[in-house]
């Protein structure tokens, strides 16, 4: 057997809970040493998407709202569910405007990443957008959001003190001095990230 191969075994799966956006499953296993034990599995039914707006300035907006899951207020970039087999970067051009009020000419896809593999199966997608032109934001009825812009290097260093801990926030906002070196990244893009992150 391969280190890629599957050491679990499946005995029976129950659905014990749904809504729009999940499902929870009850798995009765083999574990990998044989033994017999369970496992809960939460299913969802969007991929995440997350998008970093960078203006020419190299600036970017953050979002702030209060996430009811955490109890707690948390700044993030613009981010959204997208539902499965649709694209995630219409999603990324959708949430950026609904949430921001702001349209990119342009969108660069920098990672992908699955967001918490140990119970549940939700994958994401990370984008940079640019090429921005400014307008109302549209936010949906569950959301009452904040939006604060500020130079990316600010963002950045909010996001090294500790001060942002949503996972593709702290993607984006990390991966973007990196941005700098790659050879696929634009120069319009690469000057506005140059200028932000001074």
């Amino acid at each position: 057997m391969s280190h890629h191969d599957n050491p679990w075994k499946t005995l029976s799966r129950t659905q014990v809970y749904e809504n729009p956006w999940i499902k929870l499953e009850h798995h009765d296993v083999l574990q990998p040493d044989g033994a017999p034990g369970i496992y809960g599995v939460v299913r969802f039914a969007n991929h995440a998407v997350g998008v970093l707006p960078v203006a020419e300035d190299g600036s970017t907006w953050l979002v702030g709202q209060f996430r009811y899951s955490l109890n707690a207020y948390s700044w993030e970039i613009p981010e959204g569910g997208c539902p499965l087999g649709t694209s995630p970067a219409d999603t990324a051009h959708r949430e950026l405007r609904e949430e921001t009020g702001l349209r990119a000419a342009h969108l660069l896809p920098i990672h992908k990443v699955a967001l918490s593999n140990s119970v549940c199966d939700e994958q994401g997608s990370v984008f940079v957008a640019w090429g921005l032109t400014e307008g109302e934001a549209e936010p949906e009825g569950t959301e009452k959001l904040a939006l604060r812009r500020l130079p990316l290097r600010a963002a950045l260093d909010m996001a090294l003190r500790g001060e942002i801990t949503d996972s593709m926030s702290l993607i984006a906002l990390l991966r973007a001095p990196m941005l700098l070196t790659q050879p696929d990244v634009p120069d319009d893009l690469r000057r506005a990230l140059r200028q932000g992150l001074a």
